[in-house]
């Protein structure tokens, strides 16, 4: 269960979340990304106003953008267009990507509490059952390596 809450009106988002945590997560954030269908929460290491710049170069489309004190409280927000930068009116620990309509579904103002919820993303993977596995042989063929067909088992008289 994945969603985006303004706890201070008591409004839900219900769609995909993901959390931007590491440098190279926060590098990349959305760009190049075709269509914006989720939201993306990024974690900065400190609280600050400089270093919260958002850059909207390499951006297909325009996003909404929610800058977070580092008590979740709304400082700012913006509709976001491409190849233009914007920094928050204050210092920001969190800032929230995501598709046009997300400050309008929340209805959010300053001083809005906000919070997440982001379903494990190790949740998400299917194990496969071991005995298919076992059941797969590769062969090396030129360097390369590929998938072989099972031996199909003669059957004993």
């Amino acid at each position: 269960m994945n969603m985006l809450i303004n706890e201070t009106k008591n409004k839900v988002w219900h769609g995909r979340v993901k959390v931007a945590d590491t440098f190279f997560k926060r590098f990349k954030g959305l760009m190049l990304t075709p269509n914006v269908n989720y939201v993306l929460v990024f974690i900065l290491p400190t609280e600050t106003r400089t270093n919260a710049s958002v850059h909207m170069f390499f951006m297909l489309q325009s996003i909404d953008v929610i800058f977070l004190n580092s008590a979740r409280e709304v400082v700012d927000f913006k509709k976001a267009k491409p190849w233009r930068v914007y920094m928050p009116k204050e210092a920001t620990k969190y800032i929230i990507e995501g598709p046009l309509g997300i400050i309008k579904a929340l209805d959010v103002e300053i001083g809005d509490k906000l919070s997440w919820i982001v379903e494990d993303e190790k949740e998400k993977a299917v194990p496969s059952p071991s005995n298919v596995i076992n059941g797969v042989s590769f062969k090396k063929i030129n360097g390369t390596i590929g998938l072989a067909e099972p031996k199909p088992k003669l059957k004993e008289p």
